[in-house]
């Protein structure tokens, strides 16, 4: 298995562009049938549409990438078939949210979400929503799921200069930093609150992460190995 990379960069340079899904066309029955089995087991799953990336490159500082449009079934079904079109990215952002003393936040997904039970920090799939003059602003995409999961407006967060690229095979998560000046127990109350008020919302609770003593196996690798290289950075 191909080791996870960790890389700090400092300007993401990413577009859109219309792209026919080879695959997704190709499997279309098996796509429908995948989804509905899971409609059944999890009702509030929706179709909707979302932003994938098919091609990218790292330079000098620099990620340079372009995204196309598809629906979510067949990104659920790309995912849980073990991503067999290895053209394909799923490029998404993520707030690494930090308390004033040093902690770490993160969440663990509702049993109605597509991660049920995997501890997070706030993000999800770009959509189009993310799209500005065909330009693809994944800071707008992580303040969006950072407000939708947890409450916190841009205002309660200072972000990073840079973003931290974590490439885990066809997955690549944007880390963004994004740091509170609320102590740990103080924010992590904060957002308890914001959630008990939801009706339906992405996380069940929040995990407070210290150090890797506090790291579990239902956090991704993505997520490991973003911890270990921040705290190694510091050490």
């Amino acid at each position: 298995m191909e080791k996870i990379r960790v890389i700090s960069i400092e300007r993401l340079d990413l577009d859109f562009e219309p792209h026919a899904w080879d695959w997704a066309d190709r499997n279309r029955a098996a796509i429908d049938a995948h989804f509905a089995k899971a409609v059944e087991r999890q009702p509030l799953l929706w179709n909707g549409r979302v932003l994938l990336l098919h091609r990218y490159q790292i330079e000098e500082g620099l990620f340079r990438g372009t995204y196309f449009e598809t629906d979510f079934a067949s990104f659920l079904a790309w995912r849980d078939f073990g991503f067999p079109d290895a053209s394909t990215a799923n490029c998404f952002a993520m707030a690494a949210l930090r308390s004033g003393d040093g902690a770490y936040l993160l969440g663990r997904m509702a049993a109605h979400t597509a991660n049920a039970g995997k501890i997070y920090f706030p993000s999800g799939t770009p959509d189009p929503s993310d799209l500005r003059n065909g330009v693809v602003d994944l800071e707008r995409s992580v303040l969006r799921e950072l407000a939708e999961e947890t409450g916190l407006e841009f205002g309660d967060v200072t972000l990073g200069q840079r973003w931290h690229v974590v490439i885990d095979g066809t997955r690549i998560a944007m880390m963004r930093p994004s740091v509170s000046r609320s102590l740990a127990e103080q924010l992590k109350n904060q957002i308890r609150v914001y959630l008990q008020l939801q009706r339906n919302p992405e996380f069940t609770d929040i995990v407070v992460v210290r150090s890797s003593s506090d790291v579990t196996a239902e956090m991704p690798g993505f997520v490991r190995a973003y911890l270990e290289y921040v705290w190694s950075s510091v050490s």
